[in-house]
């Protein structure tokens, strides 16, 4: 089977395309950065599975991971990278491909 022949499922990036990650990815393209509690809250997740996928998105070096403090409180912040951001762009327009727009 030729490239162009390739149906667009094929560039879909399975890192992106996990149904939590999506969110997080949606979530964090919208904003410079989000708090690790204001992310959780958006995307409606448990600590323990939002830390999981950040931790996945972390290592493709999708998302950058920024721990600091407010106070004397830790402070946990995300953010996506230029090649997170190269590699949601290409995953929402393969979407927007296979539903032919």
């Amino acid at each position: 089977m030729s490239a162009a022949a390739e149906h667009p499922r094929h560039r879909l990036d399975d890192l992106i395309h996990q149904p939590v990650r999506f969110s997080i990815m949606a979530a964090l393209a919208g904003a410079e950065s989000m708090d690790f509690k204001d992310l959780r809250d958006a995307i409606q997740v448990s600590d323990s599975v939002l830390s999981k996928q950040l931790t996945v998105l972390e290592k493709a070096g999708y998302v950058k991971i920024k721990k600091g403090f407010a106070g004397k409180m830790p402070r946990t912040s995300a953010s996506v990278t230029a090649e997170g951001r190269k590699a949601w762009d290409g995953h929402l327009q393969t979407l927007r491909d296979i539903a032919g727009g």
